[in-house]
């Protein structure tokens, strides 16, 4: 097991290996305790937070990540929330995963807003990423709902063991399903965070579900 300092080391060293963070590694700080990651300072674009916060949860012994790194945009660079709304509204035009026309959106002092209803989950993350990296975005909060139809409840748990079977990066052995209507709680054991997300994604990917209680736990010594 990882001591605190380890464990910050490899976080700092996976930012720094990041080619969209070399820029910025320096100016992101990194303190570790039983497993839990914090990040702090400050990134000019939101994307880079975003991609900070993925890097430290792909580093084997994190459990969680806490994030306060800022998005500070320079004067040069910032737009006004009508000139964000419409850069948006333009992103999500173009994304051939997404039906714009389905999507509210609204910007307030550089914090990104969507509303909607789509068919899938693939549409509601598409959509999300869609802005994600778009100059002056603070920050993005995804309030898009999914459809809800009838389902089979039997049926989206085998599809998803399967598809848990099928992956290279999820021990579907640690893993349980259970669903309920177009919810699905899953629990168990698993040995990293991306491990953990991997299995999410996953489950949420199933046709008719909308929302997922991850009750997975994190726990490297079970494997080692």
């Amino acid at each position: 097991m990882k001591t605190n300092e380890e464990l910050r080391q490899d976080v700092m060293d996976e930012i720094r290996w990041d080619p969209q963070l070399r820029d910025v590694a320096t100016e992101i700080g990194v303190a570790a305790k039983d497993g839990v990651v914090t990040l702090s300072g400050s990134v000019h674009t939101y994307w880079k937070k975003r991609a900070a916060e993925k890097a430290a949860q792909r580093v084997s012994g994190v459990k969680v990540v806490a994030s306060d790194v800022e998005v500070r945009v320079g004067p040069m660079q910032k737009k006004t929330d009508t000139e964000i709304a419409e850069a948006v509204k333009n992103s999500l035009r173009w994304n051939s995963a997404v039906n714009e026309d389905q999507i509210e959106v609204k910007v307030d002092k550089g914090w990104v807003y969507l509303d909607g209803l789509v068919d899938f989950q693939y549409e509601k993350v598409a959509a999300q990423r869609a802005v994600e990296d778009l100059l002056s975005v603070m920050g993005v909060t995804n309030n898009i709902a999914i459809k809800s139809e009838a389902v089979d409840t039997k049926d989206i748990q085998r599809k998803i063991a399967a598809a848990f079977h099928r992956s290279a990066t999820v021990d579907s052995s640690s893993i349980k399903i259970e669903a309920a209507g177009h919810k699905v709680k899953l629990s168990g054991k698993v040995r990293s965070w991306a491990e953990l997300k991997e299995a999410e994604n996953i489950a949420l990917s199933a046709p008719g579900v909308t929302s997922i209680e991850n009750r997975i736990k994190i726990d490297v010594e079970v494997y080692a």
